[in-house]
């Protein structure tokens, strides 16, 4: 039986080029058939050498018949005098499957039973027995019917060749070892390049690279059906693994990294990459996605990041999608190959692939998104060619040729564009001239805290604000046609450029980002370790954050209003409600108040308040700290205490256009001030600030004597944003 057989190598939808190229490289010419299925022909040796070999393959079968049965008659007739008995012997086991699509013949258990019968009397006639006991070597059959179409074939694998025998322990989502295989051959990755896999879970993929590195044949440690047939001598066998063996690269210089934050994942990672051989090749570390970092150059970044099957899993990673362009960019001559069936992807990233293939994970259909970096040697890195020229004595000789230097590797995320460097320049330009207007009058007046910068250029939505020597950049809701990397790349330009115009280190820099959302809620995007320092204001200290939050602690545009307050506080029961951390308490105390209350929903921003407190001396049972939300306060019949001096500032946002939702904060405004004016001393003083635009007073509703508003006398003048907040002093009456 050494003669050409028709066999099929069967793969998973959208992988038949791949198996294909495979097929071509072990000298076996081929044709893609039905999706799936990949025909080529060969002998004996070819089913040993294509199951030791095909990395991106499912099964190789032998392919008995393909004949047209569009009813049992002609299926079990066509069946029965094919030559089973030259393949299958007496004692054989040939349990039958099928499947059936788009074919008269639907019921596959019924086919199943005709081939079975079928072939059961093709091999008592021919073996010349009267009973078969299945005892021996395992053929399964296969009855494949498309479109009348029948199929008959015998599979030589045996267990799917994906399970190549390394990985006994596996993550929640593993990646099949033949799809991880197929996506390090669809990427541009060699063994002289830099790879990489963030998302590595139990390690197949860099596992597979390394396979493929080494020349290691994927199925060179499993065993197969066909292994028990006779017609397959064993120098057949051995002569295939004796081949794999010997074609076996030595370790390459390059270790492939896989990096995870699931630890139990990375244990099993090492144990499987220890069992397939390859363990000093790949080094596996923990490594959360963000801090993905590497000093190589023009690398691959091959990975399958997680993602959710259900509409209500995917929203969970989708911070995670959104950070990609913006972590990827630390690599910029790296080339990116991410598999996923998050939806959306591109748009979510705002960035097309160079390339895009559907492939299936399992039964979870994917798309393989291809993204190009520069190649090798493109750019700066390229090495200049010699030319032989002659020198003064007519000799040749040969000296480097001067030419232009070349532009830098266009990276595939991230990069600053002309565009990006005019603006720095414009953006250092107004902050040297912010930095020399406000240079006098802080100091005369002892202030060490204040706003530079205020989206003074619209194309630069930042605000910088000088707490003493550190510099605090916010950036407000970016342009939506910004690439995310290239954003990202903007935005640590700007910081940079901040810095060397203001001449403040990098250390003593934090940038944030606010951005509007849904419901006037606001994103707080954290940065770095805790980073505290005591600044002063009116010859008070207060505690200011300037790595954990969007607001660092300190409401920079309120210092005038607190400066007011303290100066009608000698003497007063003070209530601050929404109290923050506590500025206006720590002012109202430094007054002359007897008394403070400090309420505030927070226990985090309490005890803040109370550390401002205590960092000025300020301690004792005059003073009360309770957690405690505004109007559960006001309603508390035990807590009727009267007060002389309020500040009243509830958390409202700034609306662009009127919406029902505006009304909504109008009426809670109103009945907390009523609730608040009742809790007054006849004569006391309510300083109430809201940056909701659209406030008016009601004033049939509210018992007081005087309602003036005082904006415009409580906006510093370093605020470029007159209407930053607006303000009120409020006299109440009996």
């Amino acid at each position: 039986m050494n003669q050409p057989f028709n066999l099929v190598a069967t793969t998973a939808f959208g992988l038949e080029a791949v198996v294909k190229r495979e097929l071509a490289a072990l000298g076996y010419e081929a044709r893609i058939g039905d999706p799936g299925r990949i025909h080529f022909a060969g002998d004996l040796s070819a089913i040993c050498r294509t199951n030791l070999w095909l990395r991106t393959a499912d099964r190789v079968l032998v392919q008995v018949a393909s004949f047209e049965a569009a009813d049992f008659d002609a299926l079990f007739d066509t069946t029965k005098s094919l030559p089973w008995a030259a393949w299958i012997p007496k004692d054989g086991q040939f349990p039958v499957m099928g499947r059936s699509l788009k074919s008269q013949l639907s019921s596959v258990p019924a086919c199943q039973r005709a081939v079975k019968k079928a072939i059961v009397e093709s091999l008592l006639a021919a073996h010349g027995v009267e009973t078969l006991p299945e005892t021996g070597a395992t053929y399964k059959v296969e009855i494949a019917l498309l479109n009348d179409q029948a199929t008959l074939t015998i599979d030589t694998t045996g267990p799917s060749l994906h399970k190549r025998g390394y990985r006994l322990q596996a993550g929640e989502a593993p990646l099949k070892e033949t799809l991880a295989a197929a996506m390090v051959q669809l990427s541009f990755w060699n063994r002289e390049r830099p790879f990489l896999d963030p998302f590595c879970g139990s390690g197949t993929l860099p596992i597979e690279a390394a396979l493929i590195g080494r020349n290691i044949a994927p199925g060179i440690a499993r065993s197969f059906p066909a292994e028990e047939w006779p017609q397959f001598e064993v120098r057949l066998w051995d002569d295939a693994r004796q081949e794999a063996k010997d074609l076996i690269l030595p370790p390459f210089e390059e270790r492939l990294v896989g990096t995870d934050i699931d630890q139990g994942a990375l244990y099993a990672a090492r144990q499987n990459a220890e069992r397939a051989g390859v363990s000093e090749q790949v080094h596996f570390q923990r490594r959360p996605f963000d801090q993905l970092a590497s000093q190589r150059k023009y690398g691959c970044l091959v990975t399958n990041p997680p993602y959710g099957e259900r509409l209500g899993d995917q929203w969970e990673w989708r911070e995670l999608y959104e950070s990609i362009p913006v972590v990827l960019r630390t690599l910029p001559t790296w080339s990116h190959f991410l598999i996923t069936a998050y939806p959306d992807f591109e748009l979510l990233i705002q960035r097309q692939a160079d390339r895009r293939r559907k492939l299936y994970n399992g039964r979870i259909e994917c798309t393989y998104y291809q993204f190009h970096g520069p190649r090798p040697n493109s750019g700066h890195d390229a090495v200049r060619p010699l030319e032989t020229v002659p020198d003064e004595n007519d000799t040749p000789a040969e000296v480097p040729v001067p030419r232009p230097r070349r532009p830098a590797p266009t990276p595939v995320f991230g990069g600053i564009t002309d565009k990006g460097r005019e603006q720095a320049e414009l953006f250092r330009s107004r902050l040297k001239k912010r930095a020399r207007h406000l240079r006098r009058w802080p100091t005369k007046q002892g202030i060490t805290c204040f706003r530079i910068y205020e989206r003074d250029i619209p194309e630069i939505p930042l605000i910088v604000d000088r707490y003493e020597d550190h510099l605090h950049i916010t950036e407000y809701e970016r342009p939506h046609e910004r690439d995310l990397g290239q954003h990202a790349d903007w935005l640590d330009l700007m910081v940079q450029t901040a810095g060397e115009a203001l001449d403040v280190p990098s250390e003593k820099i934090f940038f944030k980002r606010r951005e509007r959302q849904r419901g006037a809620k606001q994103h707080e995007h954290l940065a770095g370790e805790q980073y505290e320092i005591k600044v002063n204001e009116g010859g008070l200290q207060f505690i200011v954050n300037l790595s954990d939050y969007v607001d660092t602690g300190l409401f920079l545009d309120h210092r005038i209003t607190r400066s007011m307050l303290r100066e009608e506080a000698a003497g007063t029961s003070f209530l601050n409600l929404f109290a923050y951390t506590g500025a206006f308490t720590v002012y109202a105390a430094s007054g002359g108040a007897t008394r403070t209350t400090t309420v505030d929903w927070t226990r985090s921003y309490l005890d803040w308040a109370q550390r401002n407190m205590e960092a000025n001396g300020f301690v004792g049972p005059a003073h009360r700290y309770l957690r405690n939300d505004a109007r559960g306060f006001l309603r508390d019949p035990v807590s009727n205490e009267q007060y002389d001096l309020a500040f009243v500032d509830p958390p409202t946002f700034s609306n662009s256009k009127r919406t029902e939702e505006d009304w909504d904060i109008q009426r809670d405004h109103v009945e907390l001030l009523t609730g608040v004016v009742r809790r007054m001393t006849p004569g006391g003083i309510i300083y109430f600030s809201t940056n909701f635009r659209r406030f008016k007073f009601d004033e049939a509703r509210l018992p007081v004597a005087q309602i003036r508003e005082i904006s415009k006398h409580t906006v510093p003048e370093d605020f470029r944003n007159q209407r930053i907040h607006r303000c009120w002093r409020i006299v109440c009456t009996n």
